[in-house]
């Protein structure tokens, strides 16, 4: 897995690989434009003979770019820098690479008023092959303003291929939000490792390619205190239980399924089979005792067992004993989908929370059921392994689902380290926290798998994972994971749009395989 920071962690790698490890600055600087240069190159060959224009501030983002251009003018490429300050505002390890621009004999417009920027931009842009931001990097906090505002504006018109130094300019580098105007990148070379902003929503869209260059810094360095990040294919794979020819369906595991109630059973049959379809021996599906012979029709490798209901057709506290003799043989449960809003049957769901004492995942209605109740978390006899969607999670924080999304990874954070559980919330790079406090961003997955149904097949992925041995964490990163491929799989064979959850569900097979096989790259 591959370490992710906030811009106040980098710093802190930056200060240390200078004051300790005795790497001086301008080395880290003449590394990371070096590395930026070459990408270009790569990307956009031949890039000799290309006329590159380089958009730099005041700051090290600016000092990148000079060093940048410097090894793009080596390669043959024609650039020029714009420089959005007076020469006397560079401080440092920029003053320093500026000066070597004069040696290498790269023209330099400097500016500082803004109708002169409109007139050299005019002139520029339109003439250039290439543009190079390298205006701001991690320290902003807040919108750009004046000079660099309109500069990132004009970028935005160029209709240009555009390259972002470290990350573009006017993202937040820990959440991912815009912070004002923002330049949209192409393409994103980041230095020593890639920032949270550049993963998350809606940075990852400004963002485009992100490819990650070293600066010199060891790796171990690098992942001193970091507490974030990304999954890739080789962790799964590592998780994933190896199979024996003379193995048998009992040695994979039998999950229970608490799920379904009148017009639900969809969401109960999902959750089953893909708790199969993930490699789960045996599953048995309890349910309103009305809608079992609905369920039973619907899966038939699936066991089913009918349960007191409500006059709602849901499941009656009444259930609590048998749900208890049932739980006995069976190694995980999945509760949640499904089961309905009705009160008795919300009841029953926080007191099975705090009975039961086998590893339980706990999503959709039994999300519900908790908000209000955290403290019965606490309470839990076994792990607990939360699924939320944004909406859930932000009825159990009783907050807007603006206020989760505008800081996903803090809030998982926070919110496993208090509670003690194990959480992945759903979207766009799920994010999986930990109690102790780790957090895995997830690379798989697509919109077409925003439809109804996608939610109770990572439930049941996660269930069927969970039977076979795999601690709560390495379920929740496998899950989710192989989800996302499963759902990256679906798409190629049939789009995004109308990608429905049965799609999913037939592709996770397939996605347990590529990933075991080394494999992850879906195909058409």
């Amino acid at each position: 897995m591959i370490p992710v920071v906030t811009g106040e962690e980098m710093r802190r790698i930056d200060r240390r690989a200078i004051e300790v490890l005795g790497i001086p600055g301008t080395t880290l600087m003449e590394n990371a434009g070096r590395g930026a240069a070459e990408v270009i190159a790569d990307r956009f060959s031949p890039v000799a003979g290309k006329k590159i224009l380089v958009v730099c501030g005041k700051g090290n983002n600016g000092g990148d770019g000079f060093v940048c251009a410097r090894h793009l003018a080596a390669a043959g490429a024609r650039p020029l820098v714009l420089l959005l300050a007076e020469v006397s505002e560079l401080k440092g390890d920029a003053a320093h690479h500026f000066a070597r621009l004069a040696t290498a004999k790269i023209p330099v417009t400097q500016v500082t008023e803004a109708s002169t920027l409109l007139a050299r931009i005019r002139e520029l842009g339109p003439a250039s092959d290439l543009v190079v931001d390298a205006l701001l990097g991690t320290g902003v906090s807040g919108p750009a303003q004046g000079l660099i505002s309109e500069a990132m504006t004009l970028i935005n018109a160029f209709q240009k291929p555009v390259i972002s130094l470290d990350l573009p300019s006017g993202l937040s580098s820990d959440r991912g939000g815009l912070l004002g105007p923002t330049v949209r990148a192409t393409l994103t070379v980041t230095f020593a490792l890639p920032k949270r902003g550049l993963l998350l929503y809606p940075g990852a869209r400004e963002a485009g390619e992100v490819v990650r260059v070293e600066i010199g810094i060891p790796e171990a360095e690098m992942a001193r205190e970091v507490s974030t990040f990304l999954l890739e294919a080789k962790d799964i794979r590592a998780i994933l239980p190896a199979r024996r020819a003379d193995q048998h369906k009992g040695d994979f595991g039998h999950l229970l399924v608490l799920a379904g109630s009148l017009g639900k059973t969809g969401a109960a049959v999902l959750t089953s089979l893909a708790a199969l379809r993930a490699g789960a021996g045996l599953v048995t599906l309890a349910t309103a005792e009305s809608q079992q012979p609905i369920v039973a029709a619907m899966a038939m490798e699936v066991m089913t067992e009918p349960l007191p209901e409500t006059p709602a057709r849901s499941l009656s506290l009444r259930a609590l004993d048998r749900i208890l003799a049932l739980v006995e043989p069976r190694d995980a449960v999945v509760l949640g989908p499904g089961l309905s809003l009705d009160p008795e049957t919300q009841r029953l769901i926080r007191e099975l929370v705090t009975t039961l004492d086998r590893p339980m995942v706990v999503d959709a209605d039994g999300l519900t059921a908790l908000a209000g109740h955290l403290d019965l978390l606490e309470k839990a006899r076994a792990p607990l392994l939360l699924t939320p969607h944004p909406g859930e999670m932000a009825r159990l924080l009783g907050c807007s689902v603006r206020e989760v999304e505008e800081d996903r990874i803090t809030i998982v954070q926070r919110f496993c380290r208090e509670r003690r559980v194990h959480l992945a919330l759903k979207g766009a790079r799920t994010v999986i926290g930990s109690p102790d406090g780790r957090v895995f961003l997830n690379p798989t997955g697509n919109v077409g798998m925003a439809t109804g149904g996608s939610g109770d097949v990572l439930t049941g992925v996660v269930g069927g994972l969970l039977v076979q041995g795999i601690g709560p964490l390495e379920t929740l990163q496998a899950g989710v994971y192989l989800h996302g491929l499963a759902g990256d799989l679906a798409r190629d064979l049939r789009g995004e749009a109308g990608l429905i959850a049965g799609d999913l569900l037939e592709q996770v097979p397939q996605a347990m395989r590529r990933v075991t096989r080394g494999d992850t790259q879906p195909r058409g």
